[in-house]
């Protein structure tokens, strides 16, 4: 019988030296077996019950492994044999022989693998449960591999150069998933549920470069722990509307998508990289979009009330529809929010003061981007009329 298991192996004489155990176990498997006979004898008539098994602990770098002695009071919680064996009763399950561990034996215990063809994707076995690093590149994958999400100790996983369209809801299950590589597949959309599962406390790093994805959902911006993000050779048009909630994001690629102008939260980023190039920026319109309502709606003023106040509210106590118009309220310079009656202005940022490092917008050594600003009121606008200049 064998258990794998991390075991410490400790000298009841450190103490007595002056010497400390290292308090820390290695992945091990351990047997309970039956002990070589001395030239063929017998066992001794009236030997001590439970005498007649020992331990055997094999590692990686012994897997010839170690002999003890096994003794009953240490034998207690070693399953329903080592039980027999303490009560002194004849052992009826047959016991391992004192043979080397195999090293596939360890691959139980293994914390990365990497494959990188499709002839080395493991289709009749599973993964090993306790992966903290997967990367699977160039396998040719239509979709993950539902096998992956089992894997709840995974803290890395890297999925690049395949053929997903689409991940599955359940995704977030990986509960203490830190970076996620997704570059060079096939995606189109991004999907909400991604954002709001256990992701958005554990979520680094997130690589979506060189997909098709048109756009990203507002609740993206939840996930508030990300500080690398990728997002160049997509099709985007613009921005995450609420980008400004990220404010641990440090490392920003945006390049090569159709970016026409920056989100008015954009300016509140405090960036140590920033990679814009390649993208269509519209120049500044000289004109602002005017839609003020006077005097308000019911709808605007119980929404400004309630992002004003910070009243809790969900599709389980609003329509979907308000719930969604809340979520894409934009905010004013004074930092009122509004609805649908605002003024919309056009002005340029120079993304040095955002970001310590800057790729170049375009070829003409240009440091400046269009940003949207926005205005509840003429007295907002007329305030911030220089800036708009």
């Amino acid at each position: 019988m064998r258990l794998h298991c991390e075991v410490e192996v400790l000298s009841r004489h450190l103490p007595v030296l002056g010497l400390k155990s290292r308090g820390k176990g290695v992945r091990a498997v351990v047997s309970l077996c039956q002990p070589p006979r001395r030239s063929g004898l017998q066992p001794l008539a009236g030997a001590e019950p439970g005498r007649g098994a020992c331990l055997l602990v094999s590692t990686m770098k012994d897997k010839h492994g170690t002999r003890y002695q096994a003794s009953p009071g240490n034998l207690k919680s070693f399953l329903s044999a080592v039980r027999m064996a303490h009560r002194g009763c004849d052992i009826s399950i047959p016991l391992s022989t004192l043979t080397p561990v195999k090293t596939s034996e360890f691959e139980k215990f293994k914390t990365k693998m990497v494959i990188t063809s499709k002839k080395d994707y493991p289709l009749s076995r599973s993964f090993p449960y306790s992966l903290e690093h997967l990367q699977t590149s160039h396998c040719r994958l239509a979709r993950v591999d539902m096998r992956m999400l089992c894997l709840k100790n995974l803290r890395k996983l890297d999925l690049s150069h395949n053929c997903i369209k689409k991940l599955p809801a359940t995704i977030g299950d990986l509960t203490h998933l830190q970076e996620l590589n997704l570059n060079d597949n096939h995606l189109e959309s991004f999907a909400a549920s991604f954002c709001q599962s256990t992701l958005q406390k554990t979520l680094q790093s997130l690589d979506l470069s060189k997909n098709k994805i048109k756009a990203l959902p507002v609740q993206f911006c939840q996930l508030r722990e990300l500080r690398n993000l990728n997002l160049s050779d997509n099709e985007l048009i613009h921005l995450p509307f609420k980008i400004g909630q990220l404010t641990n994001l440090r490392f920003l690629s945006a390049a090569r998508n159709k970016i026409t102008n920056l989100p008015c939260e954009f300016k509140v980023l405090s960036l140590e990289y920033l990679d814009l190039f390649g993208n269509a920026f519209e120049k500044p319109g000289a004109l602002p979009i005017i839609k003020l309502q006077v005097p308000l709606t019911l709808l605007e003023s119980c929404a400004q009330t309630i992002l004003s106040n910070r009243i809790p509210y969900g599709p389980h106590i609003i329509p979907f529809h308000v719930c969604r118009d809340l979520d894409t309220a934009k905010t004013c310079v004074c930092g009122r929010l509004c609805l649908e009656s605002f003024i919309q202005g056009t002005t340029t940022i120079n993304l040095h003061s955002i970001a310590h490092t800057v790729v170049l917008v375009d070829n003409v050594d240009r440091m400046e981007a269009p940003i949207i600003s926005y205005f509840c009121s003429l007295t907002c606008y007329v305030n911030s009329s220089d800036i708009l200049k």
